[in-house]
């Protein structure tokens, strides 16, 4: 199959599992979780399904360990909702990058607050700057 092909595959099953997730799934483990992406081996037989969670770490392993209890059950739902012969084995994988991307912002402003609070100690007095004379 063609890369563009699963790349599109891939984005139905973002779409209709997010739907799942949404609508057909009554887990209060679920918490506020969202599919990110999708990846599928090349053979199709398998999809990990990367799943973004807001809450506490105690919150992310409940919601994860719902979601992998239930995998069988958005597979089986999968199946009357696709067009290929095989529905692929879903694998849930917590999606950190949110994470990343928050830790890294949060270094970049503190850097910043660094740098503009070492501009504001030494400023260097109007009337005191010294030109060298030797040039």
């Amino acid at each position: 199959m063609t890369s563009r092909r699963r790349v599109q595959l891939a984005d139905f099953l973002r779409d209709e599992i997010s739907e799942i997730l949404q609508r057909e799934m009554k887990d209060p483990r679920l918490g506020l979780a969202s599919i990110t992406r999708v990846e599928l081996s090349p053979d199709l037989r398998y999809a990990k399904v990367f799943v973004s969670v807001l809450g506490s770490e105690e919150e992310r392993e409940d919601t994860m360990a719902a979601l992998t209890g239930a995998a069988g059950f958005v597979r089986h739902l999968l199946k009357p909702r696709m067009r290929v012969r095989h529905v692929p084995e879903i694998r849930f994988r917590l999606d950190r990058s949110m994470e990343h991307a928050e830790a890294i912002q949060r270094t970049l402003r503190e850097l910043h607050l660094q740098r503009s609070d070492e501009a504001d100690a030494d400023p260097v007095p109007e009337g005191d700057a010294r030109i060298d004379e030797s040039e």
